[in-house]
């Protein structure tokens, strides 16, 4: 009889003690991240990042979710998160067809003043600026829309563009002259700088952009501006 008591007293210890050990391994079991990020990364119960083996790891708990008191996973909303870099639109390949297609010489003459209307109405010339004409083709008129219109960061541009801009300088007054334009479609490129005239606490570059046409040896007048709300 004392040797089935010593048996069953055995029994039910090692039955403890497999239960605790059990229950441990459980509670101490890595829970794994969700965000896109760091899938199938675990961490513990201390956001900690561990290996699949429960090793901690050097990557850093994710800022898209925190544990609560619980050691439960709870995603923070998507609207709190915000990108460090704003998305930069490609620009399409270089369409060397079309640009081989456009005239090289011409008589053409575009003049004309750049400024910017402030707010109160004043006018704020551009002074000493450089200007540009940039032949109407597939991919200007992609960097038109994009970023002038659209107001969108733009990859690095083909640099055989180059090739076919035209550039000038304006005087004090804002005036400017292009001369021996060819005949065709541009966009008529400047930009103005002003601060406090305008009503900025800094100096600021104020872009402006028209698109405009000319033929033959015609004199083409523009007035480059933009009014400032």
């Amino acid at each position: 009889m004392n040797i089935l008591k010593k048996i069953s007293f055995i029994i039910v210890i090692s039955y403890i003690f497999s239960g605790c050990v059990i229950y441990r391994q459980t509670t101490l079991n890595p829970i794994y991240q969700t965000s896109e990020a760091n899938l199938g990364t675990p961490v513990d119960g201390n956001g900690v990042n561990t290996d699949i083996s429960g090793n901690v790891t050097n990557s850093s708990v994710n800022v898209n979710e925190t544990l609560n008191t619980g050691g439960v996973i709870t995603p923070v909303s998507k609207n709190n998160i915000t990108s460090k870099n704003k998305t930069i639109v490609k620009r399409i390949p270089f369409p060397v067809n079309e640009y081989k297609s456009l005239a090289t010489t011409g008589s053409a003459t575009v003049k004309g003043q750049i400024y910017v209307i402030a707010p109160n109405g004043n006018k704020v010339f551009g002074r000493n600026t450089r200007l540009y004409l940039n032949p109407v083709t597939s991919y200007s008129t992609q960097w038109y829309n994009e970023s002038y219109l659209g107001g969108a960061k733009m990859s690095k541009v083909d640099s055989r563009l180059f090739n076919y801009l035209k550039f000038t300088t304006s005087d004090t007054n804002g005036n400017f002259e292009f001369l021996n334009v060819p005949s065709g479609s541009y966009y008529l490129i400047g930009v103005v700088k002003c601060g406090t005239a305008c009503g900025y606490d800094r100096v600021k570059n104020i872009r402006i952009a028209k698109k405009i046409s000319v033929l033959g040896n015609s004199i083409k007048e523009e007035k480059l501006y933009k009014e400032l709300h």
